[in-house]
């Protein structure tokens, strides 16, 4: 069940959902949380790579370059090009909350999509990175602190019995600022 806002304040009254920074009213919507942009971004180099073979492993720090970004100024995205960012909202959710993360539409209305992996389980606590694209045809400038998504908040049928916290195979838990990928959940392992 998606929570109303009244539930929304409740929730994070309660303790279920926690954020570092206190929200301000404004981003408690019906039944929605708008998050903001956080300054860092990390874009890819323009490289001899022809191939990112995720058997293989990558190295992220070699094939990308990381920038924090002036909010006077902000960051320009070219058509086309793509940009991993964060949410600036810390937050932690309780082993009886999940929620669900999605680009605003204002923005999809300018060819600015916003993906996020969509779904954070219950007990992960961190930022939530960010991955944006441009579609349109001329460049966007984005601006930290700007709002650039927001998560619906759902109560599960029952606590779960491991969160996300617990589980061995988390990658991206307690991370603060955009994390690139890591591959090495994608494929089943060998038993040795």
């Amino acid at each position: 069940m998606i929570l109303c806002d009244k539930d929304i304040k409740k929730a994070i009254k309660d303790g279920d959902l926690t954020f570092r920074e206190k929200l301000n009213s404004e981003q408690i919507e019906a039944a929605s949380i708008d998050l903001k942009l956080g300054p860092i971004f990390k874009t890819f180099k323009h490289t001899s790579e022809s191939v990112l073979d995720l058997k293989k492993g990558i190295d992220f720090n070699r094939i990308m370059d990381t920038e924090i970004v002036d909010k006077k100024k902000g960051f320009i995205l070219h058509p086309n090009r793509f940009v991993l960012v964060s949410s600036k909202e810390f937050m932690a959710l309780s082993n009886r909350i999940a929620v669900r993360a999605e680009g605003k539409s204002s923005l999809a209305r300018m060819g600015l999509l916003v993906h996020t992996a969509g779904f954070v389980d219950p007990g992960f606590e961190g930022t939530l990175t960010l991955e944006i694209s441009n579609q349109a045809e001329i460049p966007i400038v984005l601006y930290p602190d700007m709002y650039i998504c927001q998560i619906a908040v759902e109560w599960l049928s029952s606590p779960c019995e491991l969160s996300y916290q617990d589980r061995k195979k988390s990658l991206y838990h307690k991370s603060e600022g955009p994390k690139a990928a890591s591959t090495q959940n994608l494929f089943k392992k060998k038993n040795k």
